[in-house]
């Protein structure tokens, strides 16, 4: 990537360090998913808060309810405050829910916790991969817009490992502390992102602020032939100075009515229904049921000790964080498109053979190959959802969007995210107690439905400007992208 004249020659441009910044959001993310499976199946957590086996999914996905209800507004409060401001806002909410995690001895403590963290989450989710995509380089968005799924793999990784602590049972102080370094993590994040991420540039052209917007670009380290924010409508509030309380409330009321109906416009309802599809089929995929519940499926396996079986998880975490590394590296090579047809494809064979192993009656759990096969199948699976799925559905379901509705629909598609992930997260351990193969054959299946979708309607967007994206997906017509293109 070029450098910064202005900053110096070996020091990155701004918009580098702001996006690694903005993608510690991701670790958040996954320093939550990668502690609460394992945590909630350990004797130091259940023998300090209380017996949780009667709600164990809940537990689990408690944090998703609240997440699903903060995304449905996040776009909104977004154009309204800016996307660094609601950065701040969320990541400060995200750090008071961990810290009430981290301190809990009662259970219904522990649960208030995970509503407050989710409620951050869902905040600030949907932001970052909108904030990256606004202040990127067309030719760098790509890449840059992936580390946010990066910086999950390593919280992945570093939470499976802290919480390897709790298998002792005298002690609760692991998994405490695995807490309370999300809130350490989310507070330094909004104090970056409040007093340091500069406000992105986009969204200060479309409020009609553009001396400010060309000031943002500059202390970004980007020259006007990167900018691509021609043709961006403005969105100014006259007399708001001059408003009451009572008025400002009405406005902002109507505002977003305004918005939400711009959503459904001809002009991007195609680009909106797309993004909240994808982002719902991408749990329904079935791969935060892997990564919540890694050690109840390895110890469904045959691996029969609670140790070995989160080894095992953590060994997972491990090969999905070093194989998302490559993956970031193509990015921009590989697009959008093919990665999601043929990650979709391998995704769903995976989940066939798990289920016809488990339906044929071959796994056993001591002896046979069979569970060996299922064990790598399940490693496989992460790790082609992690290179394939993960990193390109997020930044695609945010990109496609035209500007004035980038942060509502983006937010909106979350939210679907979010309630899905919350039903996967729910039904999972319900469903491997009714059947050990029904909820792999779920998972395929909406895999496959999801990858007939893309083959129709699926645009490529690598390399595009973010303004040209939303024109030309209005100008194709359904199954024109019917084409794949090799690797």
């Amino acid at each position: 990537m070029p450098l910064s004249g202005r900053l110096g020659p070996f020091i990155p441009p701004r918009y580098l360090t702001s996006a690694l910044i903005v993608s510690i959001g991701g670790l958040l993310n996954g320093l939550d998913t990668g502690v609460i499976g394992p945590l909630t199946v350990m004797p130091t957590f259940f023998n300090t808060i209380g017996p949780i086996s009667s709600i164990h999914g809940f537990i689990v996905s408690t944090v998703l309810l609240s997440a699903t209800f903060a995304s449905l507004f996040s776009g909104t409060i977004s154009d309204k405050l800016g996307r660094t401001r609601l950065l701040a806002v969320g990541s400060l909410v995200f750090a008071l829910g961990a810290t009430l995690e981290a301190s809990a001895r009662r259970l219904p403590v522990f649960i208030v916790g995970r509503l407050v963290v989710g409620t951050g989450e869902g905040l600030f989710l949907s932001t970052l991969v909108v904030y990256i995509c606004e202040i990127s380089p067309s030719k760098y968005r790509d890449p840059l817009a992936s580390l946010v799924q990066v910086f999950i793999t390593v919280g992945l990784v570093t939470d499976y490992f802290m919480c390897y602590g709790t298998v002792r049972p005298h002690s609760d102080f692991f998994w405490r502390f695995s807490l309370a370094l999300q809130a350490g993590v989310a507070a330094l994040l909004a104090i970056l992102a409040r007093f340091w991420l500069p406000e992105s540039p986009r969204w200060l052209g479309h409020q009609g602020r553009h001396a400010a917007a060309d000031a943002a670009w500059v202390v970004l380290g980007i020259g006007e032939a990167d900018r691509d924010n021609g043709g961006e409508e403005t969105d100014t509030l006259d007399s708001g100075d001059r408003m009451t309380i009572w008025d400002r409330a009405l406005f902002d009321h109507g505002r977003g009515i305004a918005q939400l109906r711009r959503v459904l416009d001809p002009g991007s309802r195609r680009q909106a229904l797309l993004a909240v599809f994808l982002m719902s089929m991408q749990q329904l995929s079935g791969i935060d049921g892997v990564l919540y519940y890694a050690p109840l499926l390895f110890h469904q396996a045959g691996l029969s000790t609670s140790t070995s079986s989160f080894l095992a998880s953590g060994v997972s975490a491990i090969v999905i964080c070093l194989s998302s590394i490559p993956a970031f590296l193509r990015t921009d090579k590989a697009g959008r498109r093919v990665p999601t047809l043929y990650g979709g494809i391998v995704l769903a064979t995976i989940m066939a053979l798990i289920g016809s192993l488990y339906a044929s009656g071959s796994v056993q759990p001591d002896t046979g190959v069979a569970r060996w096969v299922v064990i790598v199948s399940i490693y496989l699976f992460a790790i082609t959802n992690c290179i394939t799925w993960a990193l390109g559905i997020k930044v695609f379901a945010s990109e496609i969007q035209p500007v004035p509705t980038r942060a509502t629909a983006t937010s909106i598609a979350q939210s679907a995210n979010c309630i899905t992930n919350f039903a996967v997260a729910y039904i999972t351990p319900i469903l491997l107690q009714k059947s050990s193969s029904g909820v792999y054959f779920l998972f395929c299946g909406c895999i496959l439905l999801t990858v007939m979708v893309c083959a129709v309607y699926m645009p490529e967007t690598k390399g595009r400007a973010l303004e040209s994206i939303a024109d030309n997906f209005c100008r194709h017509q359904p199954g024109s992208y019917s084409y794949i293109r090799v690797l």
